[in-house]
């Protein structure tokens, strides 16, 4: 499979790169960015990783080549500010965005992968600018599950990787946490009032607690392999449950929105939509959340 990355020499991209090329299954990576000189970098020490059993290839990429790509990962995004909500990136990306879809043909028949935030309205504005079908087009959101798995376990005292949890929904403050299908060893498991407080305090401020240090990074690490397994769950073709932004249609009461929801990912990109039944708040918080992404998309094709 021949995966191209725009944003390929930022952190996020050099580390989609890395988890690549550490997969069993051999990748051709592409790199794309306008420092010509960090993609350079990056290529001339991957060499080494390969050196050291790693698999597949990585180069940068060269002019019209994106679109040859079977998967587009877009990584690309203005520079990390002290800030309160990932929606003061928005016309900025964009635009950054625009610029990768005027790369692609009418008709293109890859997968895109959105990491670009504010992802929900990026993807829901992307859908209909480019026409690439929702199944083919899917924003990066398994973070806010991970670090809603990492609040309950540091509430519990379990060890990592034992709890499995979902949020769903807009990726930013109006996010909703399933706490009905937390499961710990694969049994169900109650937090009560307090603990369910806390692990939304967690979950809710992790951005702003990030972004407040002025790194200028973003959840690198996390994302690059998040990235990585969830292009090998397309590539391998096994219905994997993953949380993933889709313009939803008429799931869940909404339509013309990207949110975050459940999703079975193939060698097309959604092989299924399934439907999980909500409780009533979780139901008014997810359509909260998609009345916010559809005003911010409306914002871009306004400006465009």
């Amino acid at each position: 499979m021949k995966v191209a990355i725009t944003g390929g020499a930022g952190g996020v991209g050099s580390s989609v790169a890395f988890n690549l090329l550490l997969a069993t299954h051999p990748y051709e990576v592409l790199l794309f960015d306008n420092r010509p000189n960090m993609i350079t970098s990056h290529t001339m020490d991957f060499e080494q990783v390969l050196e050291q059993g790693a698999s597949g290839s990585v180069r940068a990429g060269a002019e019209g080549e994106l679109a040859a790509a079977d998967l587009v990962i877009a990584a690309g995004a203005a520079p990390l500010t002290v800030n309160t909500s990932r929606m003061v990136y928005l016309a900025d990306n964009a635009a950054i965005v625009g610029a990768l879809l005027d790369q692609l043909p009418a008709g293109w028949p890859g997968i895109l992968i959105l990491v670009t935030n504010p992802v929900d309205p990026l993807c829901t504005w992307a859908r209909e600018r480019s026409g690439i079908p929702r199944e083919r087009l899917l924003g990066y959101t398994l973070n806010d599950s991970l670090r809603l798995r990492t609040a309950i376990g540091a509430e519990l005292g379990v060890e990592p990787g034992r709890v499995d949890a979902w949020v769903i929904g807009e990726h930013g403050d109006e996010s909703v946490a399933l706490f009905e299908r937390v499961l710990i060893d694969g049994e169900p498991v109650a937090l009560d009032a307090d603990q369910r407080e806390r692990v939304i305090e967690f979950i809710r401020s992790w951005y702003t607690r990030h972004v407040a240090l002025d790194s200028g990074r973003s959840s690198t690490w996390t994302s690059g392999l998040g990235l990585a397994r969830m292009v090998e769950a397309i590539r391998a073709d096994a219905g994997e449950l993953w949380p993933a932004s889709v313009v939803l249609e008429g799931e869940y009461g909404i339509e013309g929105a990207s949110l975050g929801v459940p999703v079975r990912l193939g060698r097309g990109g959604v092989a299924e939509l399934p439907k999980w039944d909500l409780e009533p708040e979780e139901s008014a918080a997810l359509r909260a959340g998609a009345e916010t992404v559809r005003t911010a998309a409306a914002a871009i094709a306004a400006k465009a």
